[in-house]
């Protein structure tokens, strides 16, 4: 752990008066109430150093408890002017007299010690000056008097300003003794002007008041180190604090942060969507929803490479991150290319002029995207909006729904424009989207199939499970990206027939014939949501004959989990059938570190992304970072996206026993893993 020093010139308002407060001793009570110890390793500082440090904590704390002591000291030194009205009568004025004066001239000290702010040592000096006067004040009057007698029996209460430096005052040890020895002195000296005792009655009260210096000494020396042991403790005790709340503070920044481009996640922008929400509905404060899709970036990925898309993602985002700073919005990234703008904007042109700023903005980036087949040869992006209005609807996904739509529209109008949600524009309609259509018919026409991408064993070379693909074609055999038709399967719901077909495939066309182990299928939020989905599930197995043990669910789209008791529900339902259940694409943002928190996954699989950079030492470090993560919650690791012999070589390096990738084995039809004999060749090339 890094050593911690705070400063006056680090920190907050409270902070920095603290710290100011440590270099001024004469500071109010108030003050040094709110003082803390620093937060430092001790471990890593030298022994001198701490002293320094306890001194500057103790004149923190000290002044309050001095004066306090020195209050209740004047008191009892006051109240014992009785006991010379009765001892010592014949004195009794003189020794009373004394005592007021030096009452009110230690208390008038004090007065003008804290005033001035004087440093603490020049207090604790006075407090010992005051022990010292006060004991001579009352002795040299009282030793005038004529009731010998009274007067022996008396004297031996001057042991109690020996003991007042430790019981008031908490003198540092060096002090306190040296406070204690003067006192011890000046009754040696005073037994030559006193009235005569016995031998042995000398002997017993000089060797009761050297008793009493050695005790009053030894429990100073106790107490002085105590309170440096608690010191110690206190300053360990805040350096531990200090660490957890930064790797707190970390944890939660990697938990909302995207990992590539530095913005918000989908985890952190779905909240502030909820926050958004609660204004509007709470007071009117409207707020406006804008989607960002970068156009035909799956061609600038295949073309240009996975790193070169990845710095175009990162380009588009800062750009976007700096033009958005005059209109206070807030940008996340939503998907793969797609990002999302939050504003608190109540019109329709305010909308649009911002939706037109953040269309601009990426086009005058002039990112060389020479793959377009649209006339235009650089990134730009499309844009859909929506705004809440006062007929807006009763649900928040309603907003981002719409905007979606709107969306799928720009896109629909040649891509590189904006467009705000109309629900009278029949480009936004669920029913007149092409895409939608088709997914209606797709399992009746047979133009939806499944490949499978083999999962390998790095250790041993085998196969042992494949993970299930849905593709789709246009009815004329033009494939659609599964970027493209899944999220509107998802909005439209045809994703429930779609999922259930998947699983069914799965089950009687790779696992019932005993092709592979396992299989994997991914799994969205909204078959989690959805009622009888596990019952659903359960059935298939029956039907089909497949043990829940040889099925494996990938949980891909991110919603938060806390709250969600019905999807909880639902996948503790099908861990119950056997169904594993894997989280896919972590550190991405689409799943959060609550996930793994709140469900015993059995596999979690890092994200292919993070393979990207590891050739560099950043890039590395913060893929062992998230291995060691995962590793310490109990779970199985496998990496995605395994596309070189390095990137094999580097997981046997860190250990990680599964993989998956086009290195290791491409997507395939079913017929391509009947023979298991031909596995070896098709899979580790």
């Amino acid at each position: 752990m890094n050593r911690v020093i705070k400063s006056p010139t680090h920190g907050n308002r409270d902070k920095n008066s603290q710290m100011q407060g440590a270099q001024e001793p004469g500071a109010n009570w108030a003050d040094r109430q709110r003082y803390s110890p620093p937060a430092v390793d001790a471990k890593k500082l030298p022994a001198s150093a701490l002293k320094a440090l306890y001194h500057t904590h103790r004149s923190k704390i000290q002044l309050r408890q001095t004066q306090q002591g020195l209050y209740f000291a004047v008191l009892v030194y006051l109240l014992f002017g009785a006991a010379d009205v009765l001892l010592i009568p014949d004195v009794a004025m003189q020794t009373v007299t004394a005592r007021l004066i030096v009452a009110i001239s230690s208390m008038a000290v004090m007065g003008v010690l804290v005033a001035r702010h004087v440093d603490l040592k020049w207090i604790d000096l006075s407090c010992a000056a005051t022990v010292v006067m006060g004991y001579l004040a009352w002795l040299i009057p009282s030793t005038q008097t004529t009731a010998e007698d009274a007067f022996r029996y008396y004297m031996l209460f001057g042991t109690i300003f020996m003991m007042s430096a430790n019981l008031f005052f908490n003198l540092v040890f060096r002090l306190s003794v040296l406070t204690s020895a003067t006192i011890l002195v000046i009754f040696l000296c005073s037994m030559l002007f006193s009235p005569p005792l016995s031998l042995g009655g000398s002997t017993v009260v000089v060797l009761f008041y050297i008793s009493c210096f050695l005790f009053t000494s030894y429990v100073n020396w106790k107490l002085n180190k105590e309170r440096y042991n608690v010191f110690l403790n206190a300053i360990e005790a805040a350096h531990q604090h200090n660490e957890a709340q930064k790797r707190g503070e970390a944890l939660e920044r990697l938990s909302n942060t995207d990992y590539l481009t530095g913005i918000e996640n989908r985890r952190a922008i779905d909240r502030r969507l909820r926050d958004y929400w609660g204004a509007w509905t709470n007071d009117g404060t409207g707020f406006a929803a804008i989607l960002v899709d970068v156009d035909f970036f799956k061609k600038y990925n295949d073309f240009y490479g996975h790193q070169a898309g990845d710095r175009c993602l990162i380009l588009v985002a800062n750009a976007l991150q700096e033009a958005l700073t005059p209109f206070n919005a807030s940008l996340g990234r939503y998907g793969g290319e797609e990002f999302i703008v939050l504003a608190q904007l109540a019109k329709r042109d305010q909308v649009s002029t911002l939706a037109e700023v953040i269309r601009s903005t990426v086009e005058r980036l002039n990112l060389v995207h020479d793959q377009r087949r649209d006339g235009q040869a650089v990134v730009t992006v499309s844009v859909g909006a929506s705004y809440t209005r006062p007929n807006s609807g009763p649900k928040l996904e309603r907003i981002i729904d719409e905007a979606d739509r709107a969306l799928y529209s720009a896109k629909a109008n040649g891509r590189n424009c904006i467009r705000l949600f109309n629900p009278d524009d029949p480009l936004s309609s669920d029913d007149n989207e092409n895409i939608a259509s088709l997914l209606r018919m797709a399992v009746k026409k047979d133009l939806v199939k499944l490949v499978y991408q083999p999962i390998q064993n790095l250790r041993t070379g085998k196969l042992e499970a494949v993970e299930a693909l849905m593709r789709l074609q246009m009815i004329d055999g033009t494939p659609i990206s599964p970027g493209q038709f899944i999220p509107i399967a998802e909005r439209t719901g045809s994703i429930l027939e779609l999922g259930l077909w998947a699983i069914r495939r799965v089950c009687t066309e790779m696992l019932a014939p005993g092709h592979i182990p396992l299989s994997s299928v991914n799994v969205s939020a909204i078959q989690l949501k959805s009622r009888g989905f596990a019952l659903a599930v359960s059935t298939i197995l029956e039907e089909t004959g497949v043990k829940g043990e040889r099925l494996a669910f990938e949980i891909t789209e991110g919603i938060d989990m806390e709250g969600q008791s019905d999807v909880i529900r639902c996948i503790k339902d099908l861990e119950a059938l056997g169904i594993r259940i894997w989280l896919d694409d972590f550190g991405t943002g689409f799943a959060g570190l609550s996930w793994l928190r709140l469900f015993p996954f059995d596999t979690v699989k890092i994200d292919r992304s993070f393979l990207q950079d590891t050739d560099q030492p950043h890039g590395r470090s913060m893929l062992e970072d998230i291995i060691r993560l995962v590793r310490n919650r109990g779970h199985k690791i496998l990496i995605e996206g395994l596309e070189t012999p390095d990137h094999v070589a580097l997981m046997h390096e860190l250990g990680i026993e599964h993989g998956q990738g086009f290195y290791l084995g491409r997507p395939a039809p079913v017929a391509d893993f009947k023979d298991l004999a031909k596995l070896p060749a098709a899979v580790g090339r």
